[in-house]
């Protein structure tokens, strides 16, 4: 049987609270046992234990969404859902709630004062809205979510522009050889004044019509309208299935769902690489440390079956 520990509170450390709680409602009944056999002078009283697990139940989902967000696979698009399920969780009244009401409250005007901002952030709106687990469910405001649409439909537009420019010059033929002609606008290339031609004309140039708005518009709430895919499901997976579909609005997504959720997944690296070199193995080189790392951190590669050539 494994020894049974408690668990300190650690200001620094995320959940050590809940943590420390749980440990001693573990131990109740041998703490309740060694508090009478020794006559310890202060222990719980039955209120104070009840009080106790209603905290860790209101806690509880801040320790299951920090392991949600902290995961290697979490991207940006998890922050204001993990944000709403908070914000739901703590505002929601339960009748067990008597003695915990100021604490639940307390942590709702927390949880509000410091992510208000999410929903106004591109990299987390946008990110939200492109991934079909989630589209434009989890947010609050009306407003907030008028104002994700419309940076999401700019981004699109980017990308529209984006893939017809890459089409257009993929398109074009080779510049064909065309007779000298005299003159001060057809100098020689090594001219040292023929750049400055070409920066006025930059400069100048007409600005192109952007894509058509409508299109890109009936695109993105064609995509909104539809239902939401699993939590189980993998996003990318179903943007791979969609991507000749809505290419453009796939490449936003593929943009907006590689951002990582939270910086913890780097901080793993540092420590990765500190198990990797350390005092007994202090002469590795630095490119040998870099595919042991690599090796460390991808361990869920596929390596495709290659058959055997006679």
């Amino acid at each position: 049987m494994p020894t049974q520990r408690l668990q300190q509170d650690v200001s620094v450390r995320w959940n050590s609270t809940q943590y420390m709680m749980l440990s001693l409602l573990q131990q109740k009944r041998p703490l309740s046992v060694y508090a009478a056999d020794h006559d310890l002078p202060c222990m719980p009283s039955a209120n104070q234990w009840a009080l106790m697990e209603k905290a860790v139940v209101v806690l509880s989902p801040f320790e299951e969404l920090t392991r949600a967000v902290s995961a290697a696979t979490a991207s940006a698009a998890d922050v204001i859902p993990a944000i709403t399920v908070l914000k739901r969780h703590l505002s929601r009244e339960e009748s067990t709630d008597a003695g915990i009401k100021t604490m639940k409250r307390t942590l709702l005007e927390a949880v509000t004062e410091r992510f208000d901002y999410a929903e106004t952030e591109p990299i987390y709106s946008v990110a939200t809205l492109v991934d079909p687990r989630y589209k434009e469910r989890f947010f609050t405001s009306p407003d907030h979510q008028e104002l994700a649409k419309e940076a999401l439909i700019r981004e699109v537009e980017i990308m529209e522009r984006k893939r017809k420019a890459g089409s257009e010059v993929s398109a074009e033929e080779p510049p064909r050889k065309s007779p000298r002609r005299g003159g001060v606008g057809c100098a020689a290339a090594n001219s040292s004044f023929v750049s400055l031609y070409d920066e006025i004309l930059e400069g100048n140039v007409v600005e192109s019509r952007p894509v058509s708005t409508l299109a890109v518009v009936t695109q993105v709430e064609a995509y909104l309208a539809e239902q939401t895919i699993p939590r189980s499901e993998n996003p990318l997976h179903y943007w791979r299935a969609h991507a000749t579909q809505r290419p453009a609005l796939a490449d936003t997504a593929m943009k907006f769902l590689c951002a990582p959720c939270t910086s913890v997944d780097s901080e793993r690296l540092f420590s990765a690489v500190s198990n990797v070199l350390d005092e007994k193995r202090n002469r590795l080189t630095a490119d040998k440390v870099q595919v042991l790392v690599f090796i460390k951190k991808k361990p869920a590669l596929h390596f495709e079956e290659v058959s055997a050539v006679d």
